[in-house]
């Protein structure tokens, strides 16, 4: 059965994102930025693939992307009404209209969305964001792939921004760059 991966940057204060969704502080240099490239080279938008030299490069990891209209929102700002193309693509949201066919728009309970994708073959279920949403599909999330940055920015938008709900996931792995950059991997 395929899983619902949390793959997303945060800083040490667990923050994804600033108070308005900027993003830029986060590193994406060096030895960490090559090792996501070369481990996660689905989780480039098309424009970044291309400019990294990955336009044939297979998906290892990931065949689809949900994400929330927060994150749908920057890409489609600068054009992009199909960022990942290369992976089926669904955009949760109630207010998002589109005619691109490449996106999928889910009104209804996205867990339900992710549930019927999961039963489905394929690779696994790449969740981008936001901190909303992985809240409400919190109880699907099988993995959390956090590329942690060391800094910290006080405010912003959470890596989960729900109400108060316990859940246990246990380390698998951290592998850190000298940048202060950690990739941290927990399971369910």
């Amino acid at each position: 059965m395929r899983k619902l991966v949390y793959y997303v940057a945060a800083t040490l204060d667990s923050y994804i994102a600033g108070p308005n969704g900027e993003y830029d502080f986060l590193l994406f240099e060096g030895e960490g930025r090559d090792a996501i490239l070369a481990e996660y080279p689905e989780t480039m938008p098309a424009p970044a693939r291309t400019a990294f030299g990955l336009t044939d490069t297979p998906n290892r990891h990931f065949d689809t992307v949900i994400m929330g209209r927060g994150t749908y929102e920057p890409g489609l700002r600068a054009g992009m009404t199909s960022p990942y193309a290369h992976l089926e693509q669904y955009v949760v949201s109630t207010t998002l209209q589109t005619t691109d066919p490449g996106i999928n728009v889910v009104r209804e309970d996205p867990a339900d969305t992710v549930r019927k994708l999961k039963s489905q073959p394929g690779k696994d279920i790449w969740l981008a964001g936001g901190g909303k949403l992985a809240s409400a599909l919190l109880a699907e999330i099988d993995q959390l792939v956090i590329k942690r940055n060391p800094l910290v920015i006080g405010s912003g938008i959470p890596l989960f921004a729900g109400p108060f709900n316990p859940t246990t996931f246990l380390p698998v792995s951290t592998r850190s760059f000298d940048s202060g950059l950690r990739i941290e991997t927990y399971t369910r």
